[in-house]
């Protein structure tokens, strides 16, 4: 899942519209060990290109609209930076709109 950048957004609403989306009654994420084997990626790089066919990527409409966005490359060392539309084109890519999570700006 993609969502949104440092400082704009806490995360996905995962067990509210992701849950309803995969039409389960409840979601969690995979296992670390199963996600690095089944994609060959390093923890802390993953990345949505080049996962496996029938994985959903899950974007929210405010990232694919992004001008700029930077993601894991498959190692940890690296990353890739790319259109926000162009992720959204991925094969498994799905936009919903509402997916991230805002939070309030920090207080100086």
């Amino acid at each position: 899942m993609i969502t949104g950048g440092v400082g704009q957004w806490n995360g996905a609403d995962v067990n509210g519209m992701v849950r309803r989306h995969i039409d389960a009654r409840k979601a969690s994420f995979a296992a670390v060990d199963a996600v690095t084997a089944a994609t060959g990626m390093e923890y802390g790089g993953i990345t949505p290109v080049g996962l496996p066919a029938d994985w959903p990527v899950l974007i929210d409409e405010a990232v694919a609209k992004t001008g700029s966005v930077v993601i894991g490359s498959g190692i940890r060392g690296s990353k890739l930076r790319l259109p926000g539309p162009l992720l959204a084109a991925l094969p498994a890519a799905e936009v919903l709109p509402g997916l991230g999570i805002p939070v309030a700006p920090a207080e100086r």
